[in-house]
């Protein structure tokens, strides 16, 4: 992957030069058409996905409780937890999306404190929605 297109990705915009080669290392770039099901609900979580185009949708027991666009983190929960998937994420137009490993991911957060703190404010503003 283009470690340059990385800079546009609000969690990885303000890395080093050096931190984004590394991620661009371990990252892939895939193109997905509308209607494809990147997650689903109880699943092992595998990967996670940061959108770079595109929206999704996110449904909670069949139940619309978000949209997502380009810099959205999807599977990032379950991914940290070494948990199962909360939600089914459904892509609602074509999209672009930047891939890593569960393992891949988690190393960066531990390795790179912007990206960890970046990852525990979603989840923690994600896990406050889901409780009200």
């Amino acid at each position: 992957m283009d470690e340059h297109r990385l800079t546009s990705v609000p969690l990885f915009a303000s890395l080093s030069d050096q931190e984004r080669r590394r991620i661009a290392q371990c990252a892939d770039e895939v193109d997905l058409p509308e209607g494809y099901h990147l997650v689903r609900e109880g699943r092992f979580a595998y990967e996670v996905f940061v959108i770079e185009q595109g929206t999704a949708e996110v449904l909670r027991h069949g139940e619309k409780i978000a949209d997502l666009g380009p810099g959205d983190v999807i599977g990032e929960m379950a991914t940290m937890s070494d948990g199962t998937r909360n939600a089914e994420v459904v892509s609602t137009s074509p999209m672009t999306l930047i891939v890593m490993t569960s393992r891949e991911f988690r190393q960066v957060a531990k390795d790179m404190p912007a990206v960890g703190e970046h990852i525990q404010r979603i989840i923690d503003e994600r896990t406050q929605a889901l409780t009200k």
